[in-house]
């Protein structure tokens, strides 16, 4: 294991006096598994862990998450689709939305049964930064939709924000609405919602791949919470290209155990449909066990940037330490942050984003001073 110290981050107000039971510690880094995948520890910005006593230390929880034995074969299934559907992309010029350092494009291309999906393409204008350019696909949250990723285009990447099916301009054919998404279909794999999901968002590399400016191994993915889910498994769907990702909040991640550990939606929508038809439990878990991310995460090979919040209660932290074991082939860096909710501690972590993209995609940057817009889930 090695520990990169870094530099101390600002302080945040005092934590509120508490009594617990007996004293809470500081956890910032999980033990690393064996064969031993590179950590990174980073300090919290305040030392107390603010966990209710019942839930205990997130990093001493155990995942029930299952892997299928058809797992592979499954997934081998929808690329054998994808492979047989042609990508038909189609990029029309947005003036409007365009600067003198970066060109924006509507995209749409076609993925998984057909469906048409949307997104915003943004390169850097060649006078302003010459290619070709490390690719960067900026994956969505659950209810916020796909931006405008013009700040990181003009950062020297060739950016791509993603809108799967169901997003706007993703969901003429698709669209069960917010909430709904998480539970559509849920009881059966093949025509889960996330099916489809998971491959839009693997398209979308496929698509930058495929430009002439990108260099097709130097493409990273990049989002959180819903995105933070995204990134995992595209990396696992597309490791010829995928060269690094970093993943906040990461949801879908311990689906029937996180649903178990908070009431906060979207997984509180898992709990609504149990409380109707308790009688299919056993039937969700089987089908979301193909979606798990604990169960594409042996397959990631690219290095990860992973980051949570101790006080996340709406993808709990005990499923990002789960996560952060499950990756056992990778180079992972872990981030967690005291008295952070779903935020993942971005107003400190964009930076470290920034930086761990860039070391890996090693795009042409005009401007140190450049920042990317802030990355919410």
């Amino acid at each position: 294991m090695t520990l990169v110290p870094s530099a101390p981050l600002p302080a945040l107000p005092a934590a509120p006096k508490m009594r617990p039971s007996k004293p809470s510690p500081r956890v910032c880094l999980v033990p690393p598994v064996s064969p031993s995948p590179c950590i990174t520890e980073r300090p919290c910005p305040v030392t107390t862990l603010l966990r209710p006593a019942r839930r205990g230390r997130p990093d001493q929880f155990q995942s029930s998450v299952h892997k299928p034995a058809d797992f592979d074969a499954f997934w081998a299934e929808v690329e054998a689709e994808l492979a047989a559907t042609p990508l038909d992309p189609e990029f029309a010029p947005v003036p409007m939305r365009s600067t003198p350092e970066v060109e924006v494009f509507e995209v749409h291309y076609t993925s998984l049964d057909g469906v048409r999906i949307a997104g915003w393409y943004c390169r850097p204008r060649e006078a302003y930064i010459a290619g070709p350019y490390p690719g960067l696909a900026i994956v969505p949250g659950y209810v916020s939709e796909p931006t405008l990723p013009k700040s990181w285009a003009k950062m020297g990447y060739a950016a791509f924000g993603v809108a799967p099916r169901g997003k706007l301009r993703s969901n003429r054919q698709f669209n069960p609405g917010y909430p709904g998404l998480l539970i559509q279909n849920i009881v059966d794999p093949q025509t889960y919602s996330y099916r489809g999901f998971y491959a839009d968002a693997a398209r979308a590399i496929d698509v930058l791949a495929e430009l002439p400016e990108v260099v097709g191994d130097r493409i990273g993915v990049h989002g959180s919470s819903q995105g933070g889910a995204l990134t995992l498994s595209t990396a696992a769907l597309r490791k010829a290209n995928v060269a690094c990702g970093a993943a906040g909040a990461p949801y879908l991640t311990g689906f029937m155990d996180a649903a178990k550990l908070t009431h906060s939606y979207p997984y509180e929508e898992m709990n609504e449909y149990l409380r109707l038809y308790p009688e299919r439990e056993t039937a969700m878990r089987d089908t979301v066990a193909y979606f798990d991310c604990l169960n594409f995460a042996p397959s990631i090979t690219a290095p990860m940037l992973v980051y949570a919040g101790h006080n996340d209660d709406v993808c709990p932290p005990e499923t990002a330490y789960n996560l952060v074991d499950a990756l056992t082939n990778c180079e992972v860096t872990f981030h967690t942050y005291d008295r952070c909710g779903h935020d993942a501690g971005n107003y400190w972590e964009m930076a470290a984003v920034e930086a761990f993209l860039a070391e890996h995609l090693r795009p042409t940057t005009p401007n140190a001073g450049l920042r990317a817009q802030t990355t919410v889930g």
